[in-house]
């Protein structure tokens, strides 16, 4: 067609009869227009409902559905996580079990320390103490790094918060000691030039989902170290470098890639949750600028909420990952369409947030 002139197709279509917007445009609109809350409550229908095992997947859909409680005023939340974990309490299950030690395994504590917070009890905190005793070598003293923590960048989040968590506690600094230890381990493995983290040793690329870890776990361990600590200026140092390096590599749309570096790999959605919640926790705590971060969370938010349906199904979560040998690897992870508890987990966790920070703007 000639420049001016209307397209024959677009002519074709409005004979017909098509007034417009399509179906897929309604339902962007629609999931564009909900609000935070909304989005946790229906995430929470689906998401957080067991425990089947202590680890890092259902135990963060667990930690979105408290805090959703606190939001909303509904205590049902909560008691029923105190529900579903009982059988821990009780001691019928082992939190961790015999013989199979994983970063999974640490974080997936993350609920028990949680749950001390908020209730007070002090079985939760006892039971958060038993993934960080974890720390301590036979004669009592502090591991190089924290078991299990198979060379990945996903274990600045496994291990540094249940240990900063279970040093707040209970009181006693070996554990912040070994958060701080854990980390510089895990950097001096992983961080590369450009600031962003390798996956492992085995190959450079930095896996989307491999980054998010260790923003996420960074902010959560600064969330909980008190202003005075001396373990908090390093930390703080490192999670700030690390997403000054991420927001350079924000894709247009709002999202980061698969991986992070390359912009032909497919957006993902679990990486995005996770560092956008690390910078709108770290605006809400103070330890960002919103005037850098805030423009970096006003893209991404709208396109986390376009990636989230009413039924909780999502779109664009790379599918569980370990180490892989060449970026060719990363490239072709499965991205998957539907539910899926890691992103149901991710995304419970970026909306509590998101709300939380829109509720203290409003100054409710």
């Amino acid at each position: 067609d000639l420049p001016g002139r209307v397209p024959t197709r677009l002519v074709e279509i409005f004979k017909s009869g098509f007034s417009g917007p399509s179906p897929a445009r309604r339902e962007l609109r629609e999931r564009l227009a909900r609000t935070p809350v909304k989005i946790a409550g229906q995430l929470a229908r689906r998401y957080g409902h067991q425990l089947g095992t202590v680890a890092y997947i259902p135990a963060l859909a667990l930690v979105g559905r408290i805090r959703l409680g606190q939001l909303t005023d509904d205590p049902g939340h909560l008691a029923d996580v105190e529900r579903i974990v009982a059988p821990y309490v009780e001691g019928k299950r082992p939190t961790v079990p015999p013989g199979r030690i994983s970063g999974s395994n640490h974080s997936g504590h993350l609920v028990f320390s949680e749950l001390a917070r908020v209730t007070g009890k002090p079985v939760y905190r006892k039971l958060a103490q038993n993934a960080a005793d974890l720390a301590f070598d036979e004669r009592g003293g502090l591991r190089e790094a924290m078991p299990g923590h198979v060379e990945m960048s996903d274990s600045v989040f496994m291990a540094c918060p249940i240990l900063v968590e279970t040093g707040v506690l209970t009181g006693d600094r070996r554990y912040t000691r070994m958060a701080l230890r854990h980390m510089k381990f895990m950097l001096a493995t992983n961080l590369r030039r450009d600031g962003l983290h390798a996956h492992s040793p085995l190959d450079p690329a930095p896996w989307g989902r491999g980054n998010g870890f260790p923003a996420l776990g960074l902010a959560w361990c600064l969330s909980h170290l008190p202003e005075s600590a001396p373990k908090r200026k390093p930390i703080l140092a490192a999670h700030r470098a690390h997403l000054a390096a991420l927001i350079k590599r924000q894709d247009p749309t709002g999202m980061w890639h698969q991986v992070v570096n390359h912009t032909g790999s497919y957006r993902e959605f679990t990486s995005t949750c996770m560092i956008t919640y690390s910078i709108v926790r770290g605006i809400r705590r103070g330890w960002l600028d919103e005037k850098i971060y805030g423009p970096v969370v006003a893209r991404s938010w709208p396109a986390i909420k376009s990636r989230i349906a009413s039924d909780a199904t999502l779109v664009d979560v790379c599918t569980g990952t370990g180490k892989q040998k060449s970026l060719r690897a990363y490239l072709d992870r499965t991205a998957i369409l539907g539910p899926d508890n890691r992103g149901g987990a991710m995304a419970l966790l970026v909306t509590t947030e998101m709300a939380r920070w829109r509720r203290e703007r409003a100054g409710r």
